[in-house]
């Protein structure tokens, strides 16, 4: 295995290449352990110790878990009840969408109605940006990671601007549940492509509109 002699020529110029990252580095010799854990980052905790996630959701944004329940018969997740009291609008309509693996849907906004997803199959990033003036939030983006492993209703305030990327290896399936049934001859529906410079936020090569 090959060795860094700290006084060497080459470890003064891979002590300089670190200082000159634009990151912290040590410009005097020293271990590779030292230059190293000088031009990392830390990670930062994102849940508890009980796993609850961390984030901070885009004001008006509420998640409600789905359990599902199975057995050697096959599964069984509940979608929507009213009973719950987690959204206190009744459901105007439902549909379903897919989305193709390394697509995006996005981004959309509603003026009149929430939507409310519900996944069945799939990996998605639900990608939000609040830009709201009166909110608690604005100018956020918040990333919810929805998964048919663990399925979750959440809902997206009028207002916000929301886009949907398929992370996974498959189609994505949702199923929609919007306060107010779609208006055919007056949509509520507003759109800017994905790579717009108004939100901050990449999709990087995803495609999609």
């Amino acid at each position: 295995m090959n060795q860094i002699d700290p006084t060497s020529d080459e470890s003064s110029e891979r002590v300089s290449a670190l200082s000159s990252s634009g990151k912290p580095g040590p410009l005097a010799p020293g271990s590779v352990l030292d230059w190293t854990l000088a031009a990392a980052t830390r990670d930062v905790q994102t849940v508890t110790a009980e796993g609850a996630p961390l984030r901070r959701l885009i004001e008006g944004v509420t998640i409600r878990d789905a359990p599902t329940h199975g057995d050697e018969r096959g599964s069984l997740v509940e979608i929507f009840d009213q009973r719950w009291g987690w959204h206190p609008a009744a459901i105007g309509s439902l549909h379903c969408f897919t989305i193709r693996p390394g697509y995006v849907k996005g981004w959309g906004l509603h003026e009149r109605h929430e939507d409310r997803y519900f996944i069945l199959l799939g990996e998605m990033e639900l990608v939000l940006f609040d830009p709201r003036p009166n909110s608690s939030t604005y100018g956020d983006v918040c990333k919810i990671a929805m998964s048919e492993h663990h399925r979750c209703l959440v809902n997206i305030p009028t207002h916000v601007w929301h886009a949907e990327h398929n992370v996974g290896t498959k189609d994505v399936v949702v199923i929609d549940l919007p306060t107010a049934p779609y208006d055919h001859a007056n949509p509520d529906k507003y759109r800017l492509p994905i790579d717009t410079p108004l939100i901050p936020y990449s999709f990087g090569s995803a495609r999609g509109s």
